[in-house]
């Protein structure tokens, strides 16, 4: 076994590398300057930005688009706070992020030391995990394992919060023997991926037995890699989708199958449609509060198929009937063998066909058209700009009405080209997660739709994607005012603003 001796902030960086990281996100300061030295050395690109939030959005972008883990790379204290309501984000979209923090020394911990903060107690409740390293020969296992706890079962962020002292080449606390055959110790960890066959079977029957059946989609089909799969048992059963927010394109549009997005900001067809239904087939959905409303009307003649890899999330809403656990995309697989194996039932669902397609024609998604001459409607904005890109366009946004627009009136049939911020609503979101998906994909466009309120939270960013040579594209919807809290301002507080 080859050994070799090396300081902490080096075997970081090899253990980044050996985790196949390209790229990473950053802003340096004095705790975690001893981990930059190395980077010069190094086959990862660093992308310096102007503010850690970005750094923290930037890497949501990435892995949203690519599937793998985004890394953003900050020091400690302010810079930890600020790369908080990325972690929140990551955390309630599922999205895969390893975040690297810098500490003050193991000594000093616990004193209020200058740009101390307790990164670990504060990121806590809002990552899957965290750690806090206190030996240097504990940093490659540790990377290892942030990355496998952020890329298995539900992913989600990771933080690793690393002392000054034990990077730091300067000080014997950092010197290490790296060694190539780094394994993991995660006792107790061990997400459940396989699925039972006996809750397939179970399934199934429901699926042949319903008359009214609606595949309702989650963002969890985009996370699991699924979209294919969910194209299979769609096209196979004849089942119509909808597709929640942070599942849009996960089927695409232009299919006949497709309902659209349901929920508050939905269409009509979508809505009724899973109120209506006598089965709701749950894939990688969480019934967010956003689709469902009060719970106590929500499809309140529906079954419920719950596919989900978080056993948490099974009955936390709505107890389902069958509840399958584990990965989305082999639930779907086993769903596809059993129905086309022993048949998809022979219940007649023509009056519910017929019943779907005649609420499409009578309540399309529809606005006033525009008048030249009148100022530009974001509709017909996102329209335009849907019909003048390529298909495979990602398409990153902010939160609030242009939010909703751009995922009603884009028309997604490419899946993993739609990444907006859905759990936490973060505003500032579109242009730092632009930049880390034109990162992972530089040959394929990449807009921005942005509102005139979330551009100037990270507008900054744009310094980051000139200097970085980094081509976004950014359309700002501008209304002069943050425009979804005007609109409830106007209808439920009298137009008191």
């Amino acid at each position: 076994m080859a050994t070799e001796q090396m300081d902490g902030g080096r075997a970081l960086i090899r253990a980044l590398e050996n985790e196949g990281v390209e790229v990473m996100f950053g802003l340096p300061g004095g705790a975690i300057l001893p981990v930059y030295d190395p980077i010069i050395d190094s086959s990862i690109r660093h992308v310096l930005v102007r503010h850690e939030q970005g750094a923290g959005h930037m890497a949501e972008g990435y892995a949203h688009a690519t599937g793998r883990p985004g890394v953003a790379m900050v020091t400690s204290g302010p810079a930890a706070t600020n790369i908080v309501t990325p972690l929140c984000d990551a955390y309630m979209d599922s999205v895969p992020i390893v975040v690297i923090t810098g500490q003050v020394p193991t000594g000093a911990i616990g004193t209020d030391a200058f740009q101390e903060c307790d990164t670990t107690g504060i990121t806590q409740s809002i990552t899957k995990h965290n750690f806090l390293v206190t030996e240097a020969q504990d940093i490659p296992r540790t990377i290892k394992e942030a990355f496998h706890i952020a890329t298995t079962g539900r992913p989600g962020p990771v933080l690793v919060d690393i002392p000054k002292d034990i990077v730091d080449p300067l000080n014997p606390r950092s010197a290490m023997t790296w060694t190539d055959d780094v394994t993991i110790d995660l006792p107790g960890y061990n997400p459940q991926t396989e699925i039972d066959p006996e809750v397939i079977r179970a399934a199934a029957e429901l699926i042949r037995a319903s008359e009214r059946p609606v595949l309702y989609v989650g963002g969890g089909i985009l996370k699991a890699r699924a979209a294919d799969a969910l194209l299979e048992l769609a096209e196979l059963t004849g089942i119509s989708v909808v597709t929640t927010l942070m599942a849009r394109g996960a089927f695409p549009d232009s299919h006949d199958l497709c309902l659209g997005m349901p929920g508050m900001h939905g269409n009509f067809t979508a809505v009724t449609a899973m109120q209506e239904s006598d089965l709701l087939i749950a894939l990688g959905a969480r019934f967010d509060d956003r689709v469902t409303g009060r719970l106590d009307g929500f499809a309140p003649g529906a079954k419920i198929i719950h596919a989900e890899i978080d056993p948490a999330e099974i009955g936390k809403v709505r107890q389902p009937d069958v509840a399958i656990l584990g990965d989305v995309r082999v639930a779907i697989e086993a769903l596809v063998a059993e129905l086309a194996t022993n048949g998809t039932g022979d219940v007649d669902r023509d009056a519910w066909r017929s019943k779907l397609s005649g609420w499409q024609e009578r309540f399309p998604l529809a606005y006033e058209p525009w008048v030249p001459g009148d100022p530009l409607k974001p509709q017909y904005v996102i329209e335009c700009l849907r019909d003048g890109t390529p298909d495979d366009t990602i398409v990153t946004s902010g939160v609030g009405q242009h939010q909703m627009w751009a995922s009603q009136y884009w028309k997604f049939d490419y899946p993993y080209t739609w990444i907006n911020s859905g759990g936490l609503g973060t505003m500032g979101f579109s242009i730092p997660a632009a930049i880390g998906a034109k990162v992972a994909f530089p040959d394929r466009m990449v807009w921005a739709v942005d509102g005139d309120g979330c551009f100037q939270m990270t507008a900054q960013e744009l310094v980051t994607a000139t200097v970085e040579n980094i081509p976004i594209k950014v359309a700002l919807l501008n209304n002069s005012h943050l425009g979804m809290v005007r609109q409830w301002q106007e209808m439920f507080y009298e137009e008191r603003y």
